[in-house]
């Protein structure tokens, strides 16, 4: 559950300025806090000089959070800054920081066992998709489009082989066919596909400019994820980010975008949203109580799928130690 990538630890509404958050991701305890100038910071969550909580009773001052234990203060780059009895800081201890990228109105961290800098940037999710999503007007993303299943068992890249697990629809979602796989593209940090949904589909043939009925399927990592739909009623945005809290458990983040439609009535948008929050919660169900097997029996119609982003998804984990000689310690 070391995954390396964007991962969401908030939503930006959720932080206001001079904020102290407790987080625990990647079985570890961090802090997250915003800033006088208005900047999400994250850091491990222990001070560096006798290991006091930095998330419980610590406070944003000038400069960065400050220590309730002794009042050492330090900066969103884990540098001490300050201490209030000495004439300098230490600058020999640090507390290991996160990378920070605030869009899509989510507070994301940059996570990599192995300490590198961000290999790629955290996408907009209204500019990576189509154009029919660009093009959109969209409601407001109040607190009623933003959600947060806490402690889920799953492990972030099973969400993502929903990608390529179109038959799961039929079963979980009751579609009543399964959705066509028309495209797929990958490189080294993203997964695109489009999926077209009912009769008008059954060829597999992507027509360009023909969106309807169609989901695009964007994903950063295994742990940023966003869902492009258009459907009669219009576009919505589902976005899906699943951070690892431990070795067993995610919390999963799930922001709706719904587009504004200049025909819709009084309580379309309601609906709309109420419409497009059914469906995550029925993975979830099964999530819940999956067993992860490294060699499924996969069916023939699924099998590629599967193997292809299973090969992609391995990119994104630290290299195992590798294993020594064994030590001979003679007769």
């Amino acid at each position: 559950m070391l995954p390396t990538g964007w991962f969401q630890v908030a939503w930006s509404a959720d932080v206001a300025i001079g904020d102290v958050q407790p987080m625990h991701y990647f079985a570890r305890d961090l802090v997250l806090f915003r800033e006088l100038d208005g900047q999400a910071k994250v850091l491990d969550g222990h001070c560096q000089h006798l290991g006091a909580s930095l998330a419980h009773g610590g406070c944003v001052v000038e400069g960065g959070i400050q220590c309730p234990f002794h009042g050492w203060v330090w900066n969103g780059d884990g540098r001490n800054v300050r201490i209030p009895y000495e004439p300098r800081p230490n600058r020999g201890r640090r507390v290991r920081s996160y990378p920070v990228a605030e869009l899509n109105d989510s507070i994301y961290i940059w996570h990599d066992a192995d300490g590198r800098p961000p290999l790629w940037e955290a996408p907009e999710a209204l500019e990576v998709l189509g154009s029919h999503v660009r093009e959109q007007e969209f409601h407001p993303f109040d607190e009623d489009c933003r959600t947060r299943f806490e402690k889920v068992k799953v492990h972030p890249q099973v969400i993502a082989e929903n990608a390529v697990d179109p038959h799961h629809f039929r079963f979980v979602h009751n579609t009543p066919i399964s959705p066509v796989v028309l495209r797929e593209h990958t490189n080294e940090s993203t997964w695109v596909a489009k999926v077209g949904f009912g009769k008008r589909w059954l060829e597999g043939v992507d027509r360009d400019g023909d969106t309807m009925n169609t989901i695009e399927i964007y994903w950063s990592g295994i742990g940023v994820a966003f869902n492009g739909e258009q459907m009669r009623d219009g576009v919505r945005v589902i976005s899906i980010c699943a951070t690892p809290v431990d070795d067993t458990t995610s919390d999963i983040f799930a922001g709706y975008w719904i587009s504004a439609e200049a025909s819709a009535g009084p309580g379309d948008f309601e609906a709309r949203l109420s419409s497009a929050k059914l469906a995550l919660p029925d993975d979830i169900r099964i999530w819940e109580h999956q067993e992860y097997l490294d060699r499924p029996g996969l069916a023939g119609s699924e099998a590629a799928g599967f193997r292809a982003l299973r090969q992609w998804a391995s990119s994104f984990y630290p290299e195992p130690e590798p294993v020594g000689e064994p030590v001979s310690h003679g007769v």
